[in-house]
């Protein structure tokens, strides 16, 4: 049994190794010249930045999570969680709701007083329940936190109107917060959300490419970079993936690159089909990389709410992740900018992108421009998937017509589902066990 795997992800890498490890015969196709997809990295001058915006390894998943921290055994760095929120030219602690002491005292009634008389509302019914995401963030948070942070948050880092989201993923993902701690953070008691990420790992070297080479590496033979699919067929019972210049046969075509590639690459896909296709959201994502002299704040990451301050929605530290990101004396920063395919930014120049976040990182005294060393610029095309209103109709008759004509779909951009790097690997361990009981 031969199993050719599109795309040479995390997704693609962590499949085929488990494929591997059953006795399969296995065949990565990899568009890009090289592996890794969002997972991959460069050095720069001496500095480590991720290529497709900050990672760091953690999870609920506990299976999950023994598996990334054995892939980086003897190159790991733990960490504690420090994650910040610049508010009104302050640093906030993260999650907000459990930063409401580090607010003005104006912003601080206003957060809690709508937190609680939205609490009183929910529990006599005197509110609806929610139909789309921006409903949710106001039932779940109420007026002041929902209008201080999570929606402009939330419409800066999407790029897209919240009430126009659907709600189905956000349990699990954005946790409701105990009514104590409110209170507690609004009175200044120390409170903690989102403990699962209070500690988290990073691979000393490399960068978060480290984890995905780790994984690929039983595999190293079996994966062919540069490997642009553009046509996929089915003559008898073998499929035969050409890329126009090689035809590779397989017994078994399994999908972990992005939807919107599969599709182009089959005949006859019904109109329906691709319509649903064309009709799902996700937004593009533009790493800027910045290594300086000296040090920054002792911050792992920190959001940019306000779209008054720039186009960056998240700035992150690599040289706090890994002692090794960086040489010594100097420090790593990463600001990302998310933004829809087509649109202002992606019409920008690397250069003019590199000024307007280093006038932002001044005003924000995090840097001076005489400490910079170098910048870089990384692209991504695809980085978030949106869910919009229509996305459960539209992801449901795709996903039919490749259950349909035998391509299964695997991971983060071939399932279209937001799944962070644990997530990809546990839909891949699902996926194979699933196989094993067939």
């Amino acid at each position: 049994m031969k199993t050719a795997i599109l795309g040479g992800g995390l997704s693609g890498l962590t499949l085929a190794r488990l494929l591997q490890e059953q006795g399969e015969e296995v065949v990565v196709l990899e568009a890009e010249p090289e592996y890794g997809g969002l997972c991959r990295s460069k050095t720069n001058q001496g500095f480590t930045f991720d290529s497709g915006g900050s990672h760091i390894i953690f999870s609920r998943d506990g299976e999950v999570l023994a598996f990334m921290r054995r892939m980086i055994e003897d190159n790991e760095q733990r960490n504690n969680r420090t994650t910040k929120i610049f508010y009104k030219q302050r640093f906030v602690k993260y999650p907000f709701e459990n930063g409401l002491s580090d607010l003005p005292l104006e912003d601080r009634f206003f957060c809690i007083n709508g937190f609680i008389k939205t609490l009183i509302a929910v529990g006599k019914g005197e509110i609806p329940a929610p139909e789309n995401f921006r409903e949710w963030i106001y039932y779940t948070f109420g007026k002041g936190i929902a209008e201080c942070y999570m929606i402009p948050y939330n419409e800066k880092i999407w790029k897209y109107p919240t009430d126009k989201m659907s709600l189905h993923w956000v349990e699990g993902r954005i946790p409701r917060p105990p009514v104590e701690d409110i209170i507690k953070s609004a009175i200044g008691i120390e409170t903690e959300g989102y403990t699962h990420q209070a500690v988290f790992s990073y691979p000393l070297d490399g960068g978060i490419k480290a984890l995905v080479t780790a994984i690929a590496q039983p595999i190293e033979q079996s994966i062919k970079n540069g490997f642009r699919v553009i046509s996929i067929t089915k003559p008898d019972d073998v499929w035969e993936i050409s890329n126009g210049a090689e035809c590779i046969q397989a017994d078994r075509c399994i999908c972990t690159m992005p939807v919107q590639h599969l599709l182009p690459c089959i005949d006859d896909v019904p109109p329906e089909v691709k319509n649903a296709t064309c009709a799902l959201k996700y937004n593009s994502l533009v790493c800027v990389n910045i290594g300086i002299k000296g040090s920054v704040p002792g911050i792992s990451w920190l959001y940019v709410p306000d779209p008054a301050v720039g186009r960056t929605n998240r700035i992150s530290f690599p040289s706090g992740y890994s002692m090794h990101a960086a040489p010594k004396g100097c420090s790593a920063i990463l600001a990302e900018i998310t933004h829809q395919p087509g649109d202002d930014v992606a019409g920008l120049t690397d250069d003019e992108l590199k000024n307007e976040v280093v006038d932002m990182l001044t005003s924000m005294e995090i840097l001076q421009k005489n400490q910079i060393v170098c910048t870089s610029v990384e692209r991504q095309p695809f980085a978030y998937v949106v869910y919009d209103l229509e996305y459960q109709k539209n992801i449901a008759i795709v996903k039919n017509y490749c259950m349909k004509i035998g391509i299964p779909l695997v991971g983060r951009f071939a399932q279209f589902e937001y799944l962070n790097m644990d997530g990809c690997i546990r839909s891949v361990m699902d996926f194979v066990a699933t196989r094993k009981t067939q």
